[in-house]
């Protein structure tokens, strides 16, 4: 895995225009990461708490733009620096929508601590989530890579 950049070394205009894309990302903002990652902007930027663009939209509900982060190659499986993975945090949140978009975009229930798949007994949604978990095509792949 490479290190993460040294942020103090990175110009003030390139840390300004990542803020503007984190907070893109918490808000939805798809028309500015249709410009973006085709122009270049990596899909699996993160922060510096490792929350990657998809996380930030996952977290926060934005199933279109989770999608149009996937299809750009942002990783489903992606842990932050608390080992949470975007699955995990859509189930903590009750974003249904995200949910079955991660799961379409090959995201692993068991991955990351707390799992999403202990996060769906946790916060009692056993009943929505449990089957699609167990057969998600995603499940077991996290860790085989």
């Amino acid at each position: 895995m490479d290190p993460k950049p040294d942020p103090s070394t990175l110009p003030p205009e390139a840390i300004a225009f990542a803020s503007k894309m984190y907070d893109a990302a918490r808000s939805g903002q798809l028309p500015i990461f249709q410009q973006a990652l085709p122009a270049g902007l990596p899909a699996n930027m993160t922060n510096e708490k490792g929350d990657s663009l998809l996380m930030l939209a996952a977290y926060h509900g934005h199933a279109p733009l989770v999608k149009l982060l996937l299809d750009h190659g942002a990783d489903p499986n992606s842990l932050n620096d608390r080992g949470q993975s975007p699955l995990a945090g859509a189930v903590f949140k009750g974003e249904s929508e995200v949910v079955e978009t991660l799961l379409e975009g090959g995201a692993d229930p068991d991955h990351g601590t707390p799992s999403a798949m202990a996060a769906v007994t946790l916060f009692k949604q056993e009943e929505q989530w449990k089957g699609k978990f167990e057969g998600a095509r995603g499940r077991g792949k996290a860790g085989a890579k």
